[in-house]
């Protein structure tokens, strides 16, 4: 099979004072890319296509069998599902989440829209944009986040607000730097954990709990896995032992939290696997703070990279863990993995798979000819 990986590759950071510095912390750096890369050629043929301004001639040249997507984009709301969106329309199969769902989960108050009328637990929030005028507001302490950003961007010390008179500064900070509105949401001060998800339908796998252990951040900063937590002070030459899997959890609140991701995943339809951020609070409840169906996946094991964290307590090899994500996406298709070439099976227990899609036809070399006869991907 020809997999193309298409991606993001990570360039310096950004040095222009118009720009803040973790404008690309989403973006992947070229080992993450060569492990993929790597992982994939022991069964099939790959090619390589950054997500630049070449990305469709470089589609059109290799006519991939499938697309393994790794692409972030750089900038807008819907930046996540551009890549998404145009293989759906050109009909090509790939692996993980439609544009719908990346389009969704990158807003974060959609994303709590949707687990609200699931009857999912998510933190009170508010959407602000602009400082001076701000809506009802949730019970205070809040934490204040751009609302269109992974990686912990934008997510700082400063973050958690105590009053109302110290909202307007942060509000504005974050509707300057990252030119987008800010959500407030009532900060949960409990242990927080991340929740690694394989496969399709309602039998999606559960990998084992990943903790967030905060004792681990330097003397006085606060509980909160922000950007400086998760690329500054834990880095691999000075590692942190910041992750914490499996993790030691009383056997009911475990299955709790394992019950309202498979949940969570289901509500915004996620597809082949993707990363949920948990939270307890003040009362030990579990409370669904984002989701992430283009989970980062770094494979330096001493980047504490939560995925591939869980996948090799679940005794799933990075490479296994690449396979079995392009597996579930095949299974969707209905595209046969040749069994020679296939030395990482499916891990997932028999009868997964569900709402299996239909064959995808081969797209054609021009965009908008052929319409009728192509299959674009269904959630």
């Amino acid at each position: 099979m020809k997999i193309a990986l298409i991606y993001n590759l990570r360039p310096p950071q950004a040095t222009t004072p118009a720009w803040p510095d973790d404008l690309y912390a989403e973006w992947d750096e070229p080992e993450t890319i060569a492990a993929v890369r790597t992982a994939l050629a022991t069964a099939h043929e790959v090619v390589l296509i950054e997500n630049n301004s070449e990305v469709e001639a470089g589609l059109r040249a290799s006519a991939p069998d499938m697309v393994f997507n790794m692409a972030e984009g750089l900038s807008g709301p819907d930046r996540e599902a551009h890549i998404p969106a145009l293989l759906e329309r050109w009909g090509i199969p790939f692996t993980g989440s439609s544009a719908r769902t990346l389009r969704t989960c990158l807003d974060k108050a959609a994303t709590k829209r949707v687990l609200q009328q699931h009857g999912l637990p998510t933190p009170a929030y508010a959407v602000i944009s602009c400082a001076d005028r701000l809506p009802e507001l949730p019970a205070f302490p809040l934490i204040v986040k751009p609302l269109h950003e992974g990686s912990s961007k934008g997510i700082e010390q400063a973050s958690i607000v105590q009053t109302r008179a110290a909202l307007p500064a942060r509000v504005a900070y974050v509707l300057a730097t990252y030119r987008q509105p800010a959500l407030v949401e009532t900060f949960v001060p409990g242990r927080e954990f991340t929740v690694a998800l394989l496969g399709n339908g309602a039998e999606v796998t559960v990998l084992p709990l990943v903790e967030i252990c905060f004792a681990a951040l330097p003397p006085g900063a606060l509980p909160l896995y922000s950007y400086a937590a998760k690329w500054l002070w834990d880095t691999p030459e000075h590692a942190l032992d910041i992750l914490r899997c499996p993790t030691d959890l009383p056997a009911d609140l475990a299955r709790l939290i394992i019950d309202l991701c498979r949940r969570a995943f289901l509500a915004l339809e996620c597809r082949d696997w993707c990363r949920i951020d948990v939270r307890l609070d003040t009362h030990g409840q579990p409370q669904i703070l984002e989701l992430n169906p283009l989970p980062g996946i770094l494979p330096n094991p001493q980047s504490h990279s939560g995925f591939p964290k869980a996948a090799a307590a679940a005794n799933l090899s990075y490479a296994a863990l690449i396979h079995s994500v392009l597996a579930h996406a095949c299974q969707r298709y209905r595209l046969p993995l040749p069994a020679h070439k296939a030395p990482h099976p499916n891990p997932l227990p028999a009868g997964e798979g569900t709402g299996a899609e239909e064959p995808a036809a081969r797209w054609p070399a021009t965009p908008g000819a052929n319409d009728a006869g192509r299959l674009a991907a269904q959630p």
